[in-house]
């Protein structure tokens, strides 16, 4: 009888897991059980329905640098599949992606299901079985190998042993590794938004500012640049939710209260909100303060700012007075927002925390406690900011643990 091998989750990493293993080994029979009636539920929410693949950062040296936990240990992984592999991988199956300015990159279609056809015919080409609506309930270890044990009472018997659950939101992962001896990390939010309740952002809901330098107060690292959303709960995009992937620990400790400073003219040198200001009174003179944005800041936003820094609405710039001058530099550069929680991103389900790298050699992704068990995606301490990354770094871990797999005991 032909080796075994079961992988649990279907997700990105499990199912590339499973592709792999198979056309490397056909003559293994390969059991992909997935405990949901649909198999890439988040690579189908990826980049708002579009499935945002990857990025098009093509050097594994500096891909690294987008994963909050893991960058060092994700060296040796990328250095043998990274982003401009997973390219390759899905043109040759006739998967065109694009790129777009930021970076991330979406298949032509703009269709997440293209990904998600594209990997389940690849894996029914291959041969693997894959079992829907199989919730694994425990795993165990012994001379005859890993027998999982479903909730329907049956029990499914391999020689190797892949968990991929995902996200440790639901604990399932978290409770197979702890099962087989594993330490588990407590899992946290990586990527989310901040819930701001001040009257500066009342109404703004969908103002945007291209680049804006956030920082969280008391935090001498936690500090990022990108674009910055205001919702109607307070602020998201890009730059918000890389400092909060950064910051997914110490925030949760903090119980995500805290003031996020932000500058919102990190463009200009320290001192060079005093020209722009010197260069108004001149050429402006006559033309209200309020009226008149610096550093091209949406009108909305630089009337809120003016406001707090307690000038009037009717105030000239020849009027100012180096009291409501320094005030209005204050709320440009070190305006103070008080955050009294998060929000999860709408795409983005991703947690920091999970089985701790140092347990699992990354060569192979494979335990280092026991023979034959794998790990791959969430389920490890691994994340990546937003764009992109946390696929990747299932596509690696899955290729790799998929080559694993498929290595006869």
């Amino acid at each position: 009888m032909a080796d075994r091998v079961i992988i649990v989750g279907g997700g990105a990493a499990g199912m590339f897991a499973a592709i792999r293993a198979a056309e490397l080994a056909p003559e293994l029979t390969v059991t992909l059980l997935e405990k949901s009636k649909d198999l890439l539920q988040k690579v189908g929410i990826s980049g708002g329905g579009r499935c945002n693949v990857t990025h098009d950062c093509r050097d594994p040296r500096a891909l690294v640098a987008y994963y909050p936990r893991g960058s060092r240990e994700l060296r040796g992984p990328f250095s043998r599949f990274a982003a401009q592999d997973t390219i390759d991988w899905f043109e040759g199956r006739g998967i065109q992606l694009k790129t777009e300015a930021d970076g991330r990159m979406f298949p032509i279609t703009d269709d997440s299901a293209t990904v998600i056809d594209c990997l389940v015919d690849a894996a029914r080409a291959a041969g693997v079985e894959i079992l829907t609506r199989r919730k694994v309930e425990s795993a165990r270890h012994d001379v005859a190998g890993f027998t999982v044990a479903l909730a329907d009472g049956s029990a499914i018997v391999g020689q190797r042993l892949l968990i991929a659950t995902g996200g440790m939101r639901g604990g399932g992962g978290g409770a197979l590794a702890a099962g087989f001896g594993h330490s588990v990390l407590e899992p946290v939010p990586s990527l989310f938004t901040f819930n701001i309740d001040d009257p500066r952002l009342l109404d703004l809901s969908g103002l945007a500012v291209q680049d804006a330098g956030v920082r969280v107060d008391g935090e001498k690292d936690l500090r990022q640049r990108g674009p910055l959303l205001v919702t109607h709960w307070g602020m998201s995009g890009p730059g918000i939710l890389k400092l909060s992937a950064w910051g997914a620990r110490r925030l949760a400790e903090r119980d995500y209260t805290f003031d996020l400073v932000v500058d919102w003219l990190p463009t200009l040198p320290n001192g060079g909100e005093a020209e722009l200001i010197a260069v108004a009174r001149q050429e402006s003179a006559k033309r209200k303060v309020a009226s008149t944005p610096l550093g091209g800041l949406p009108r909305r936003l630089w009337e809120r700012l003016v406001t707090a820094a307690g000038i009037p609405a009717d105030r000239m710039w020849t009027e100012l007075r180096k009291d409501e001058s320094r005030l209005l530099v204050r709320e440009l550069r070190e305006g103070r927002f008080p955050v009294t929680g998060k929000s999860i991103n709408k795409d983005e389900f991703v947690t920091c925390g999970g089985v701790p790298l140092k347990e699992v050699d990354l060569r192979r992704y494979e335990s280092r406690k026991v023979p034959g068990l794998f790990f791959a995606g969430e389920v490890l301490d691994i994340d990546g900011v937003t764009g992109g990354f946390n696929l990747q770094g299932s596509w690696t871990a899955g290729w790799i643990a998929g080559e694993g797999l498929a290595v006869q005991a």
